[in-house]
């Protein structure tokens, strides 16, 4: 039976608005519920990083809820792959991909290479790459006809 937790939990502090999550312990693991899911997850670093990045847009930009998409399943090379976050435009296309990594895991070439990979599929105009402590905002420039960084995060879809 999960129970609450009433002790201090010591999770890394992230370079994102503080939030307080649900968070539960139930046979020795820590929960974190999703609220857009309505569900709790199993708490890993990744997990705790995107839960930061959901609240952020929603709470902190008004990105409505109904335009997200958490862990989209896709095939690329015949291997299953999963989005971290995808948020839609009001016309259903892809407007942003969000890519989580733990806050121990180092934002480099081999992570953009990830995103990028995922965005072949995808082909959102904007891009963020994160462990929560460091973040990458990439956006599509017509005009280069490439993906150039920007300083931060694009207004919420129309």
């Amino acid at each position: 039976m999960p129970v609450e937790l009433n002790q201090k939990i010591n999770l890394p502090v992230l370079n994102l608005p503080h939030f307080q999550p649900d968070l539960l312990q139930d046979e020795g693991k820590l929960w974190i519920f999703d609220s857009l899911r309505k569900k709790h997850l199993i708490l890993t670093p990744e997990e705790w990083v995107r839960q930061h990045w959901v609240n952020f847009l929603i709470n902190h930009h008004q990105y409505p809820r109904g335009l997200f998409s958490l862990e989209k399943g896709m095939k690329y090379n015949q291997m299953n792959k999963r989005t971290d976050l995808v948020v839609f435009d009001r016309q259903s296309n892809p407007f942003l991909l969000v890519e989580c990594k733990a806050p121990n895991i180092k934002i480099d070439g081999k992570t953009l290479n990830q995103i990028m990979t995922y965005n072949t599929k995808l082909n959102c105009p904007n891009l963020i790459l994160s462990n929560g402590l460091k973040h990458l905002f990439m956006e599509y420039s017509l005009e280069d006809q490439k993906f150039i960084q920007r300083a931060s995060l694009p207004e919420c879809p129309k």
